[in-house]
């Protein structure tokens, strides 16, 4: 059974508060509860974990091989910001999917740029919660195949 890491980073903490207009409305707990049932049906084991601190990101990322066979990633800011995140990502041998619940690329110029997306096997955007489920199946996808290969 494949075994995914959904890793976010700073301020999807407050998802259901901050600027639901942009975010949605949904929890980070509600869209995980939401991906839990979604990996039995695509038979896949899930764990979300959530950090404020781009050193602890890292650290998740660079020991991921233990436990895990693919990354979920929505770094929030630190994708527009963290060249520390994208060499993370660059050392391991543990494929990245980025994930962002809006339209980075619909936003402000800044939030143009992904370091992320340097180093990530693909990218999914601006579709709000329905970005994770689709991240699962697209990881669960890569990954068999990687494995037929």
């Amino acid at each position: 059974m494949q075994r995914i890491l959904v890793l976010n980073g700073p301020n999807l903490n407050l998802l259901g508060k901050r600027q639901p207009n942009i975010y949605g409305k949904l929890t980070l707990d509600d869209i995980e509860a939401n991906c839990a049932e979604i990996a039995k049906t695509l038979g896949i084991t899930v764990k979300f974990t959530q950090s404020n601190h781009e050193g602890e990101l890292i650290d998740r990322i660079q020991t991921a091989s233990e436990n895990f066979d693919g990354i979920i990633l929505n770094a929030g800011a630190f994708t527009h910001t963290s060249v520390a995140i994208m060499d993370a990502i660059g050392s391991v041998e543990t494929p990245v999917l980025e994930l962002h619940l809006s339209n980075i690329h619909k936003r402000e110029e800044f939030r143009h740029n992904s370091f992320v997306a340097k180093v990530a096997i693909g990218m999914i955007c601006g579709l709000g919660a329905n970005g994770y489920p689709l991240a699962l199946q697209a990881m669960r996808d890569y990954l068999q195949a990687q494995n037929q290969g």
